[in-house]
């Protein structure tokens, strides 16, 4: 998908499908993410397997969500995309013939990991609901509607 975060894509298109009475299609839901539907089916297929979303195929067939908002943690789309959060930096070399470059390397790396297992409890206390309240007033698609045209850069 063509964001900086798969997961930040995918609890977009999530929240669309909360807003609607019937589940979506891949195609629709590739459109409202700028994606290919089959990227939508690859991805919706792990959200399966971890009993987030459930899928009827045959006409008026889609994906719709398996729990209620408030049953879906962050932490749960997150464990379910099976992707870890890299930190786009440089800690060295972890096989150098350098004791202070290997040090430092293995400070950093520990570091990193504690920082990710800190973001995953984080993400555990937050909601797909939670997420869908702080949209606040500015989502009228929640109660059923199609979603709101996308205006984004």
């Amino acid at each position: 998908m063509k964001t900086p975060s798969r997961l930040s894509t995918v609890l977009h298109g999530l929240l669309h499908m909360a807003g609607q009475v019937e589940p979506m299609t891949s195609d629709t839901l590739a459109q409202c993410l700028h994606t290919n539907p089959v990227v939508v089916r690859r991805t919706m297929a792990s959200l399966r397997q971890a009993g987030i979303v459930q899928s009827l195929r045959g006409h008026g067939g889609g994906w719709s969500l398996a729990r209620p908002l408030s049953a879906i943690s962050l932490r749960d789309v997150y464990a379910a995309l099976q992707e870890s959060v890299t930190l786009k930096v440089d800690i060295g070399a972890p096989h150098s013939q350098c004791l202070v470059e290997r040090a430092v390397t293995r400070v950093l790396a520990d570091v990193y990991r504690d920082a990710e297992a800190m973001l995953v409890a984080r993400l555990g206390d937050i909601s797909l609901q939670a997420l869908l309240h702080d949209i606040g007033e500015g989502a009228p698609f929640i109660a059923g509607g199609p979603p709101p045209p996308h205006s984004h850069p």
